[in-house]
Formats: structure tokens, sequence, C-alpha cells
């Protein structure tokens, strides 16, 4: 009659393991917003930093580059620098969280709603 008694230290245990992946992935989003990659393009003439959430913090332009007849070269390098940070950021931000699941013993694949 009781015979799922039995089971509730594996729930605890599996309690304990989520408020444990809870507490961690709290920090890592933490730490994804104090982690910078940079984006380049133009041969590293245009630099565009973001943090690995994907926020853009910092955008270097080479002063060799303002001519007012490159104008649209211009626009198109600092765009192709802020998707390369973004492209750098979200891979930081998967590896980060592989990190995270396959030192808690999960597939390092596993995809998380967080």
């Amino acid at each position: 009659m009781f015979k799922g008694l039995g089971q509730l230290g594996d729930m605890a245990k599996m309690m304990k393991s989520a408020q444990e992946l809870q507490t961690k992935m709290a920090q890592m989003q933490e730490d994804l917003a104090n982690l910078t990659v940079t984006g380049e393009s133009g041969a590293g003439l245009v630099k565009a930093t973001a943090t690995a959430k994907g926020e853009l913090v910092g955008l270097d332009i080479d002063p060799s580059i303002f001519n007012g007849e490159d104008k649209e070269v211009v626009e198109d390098l600092i765009l192709a620098a802020i998707k390369d940070a973004q492209i750098k950021a979200g891979e930081k931000a998967q590896a980060e969280m592989a990190a995270l699941t396959e030192s808690m013993g999960l597939p390092k694949d596993i995809k998380l709603p967080f």
C-alpha cells in the first residue's frame, strides 16, 4: 500500500539537484553579462564588443575608413562587426551552458528553458 514511500529519498535528491541547477543557472546568467566577445569586420577596421548575452557594449572604428564617399561601406562594416559579435556571444553562451550541464551530470547538449 505504501510502496511509493521508498522513493521519497530519490525525490528529495532530485529536488536538491533542481535547486542546485537553478542556483548555478542564475550565477551563469550573471557571468554571461560580464563575459565579453569581440566581432570584427574589414580586417579589423571595425570591432564590436558584446556581452556573452548579446548586448552590444562597445564599437571601435578605425578612423581611416571615414570618407564621405564610402558611407555605405562603413555602415556595412559596422553591421557585419555587430553580427559577428552576436554570433560569438551566442557561441560563448552555449559553451558556458554545456559546461554547466555537463558538470552536473546532464547531457551537454540538453536544451533547458533558461
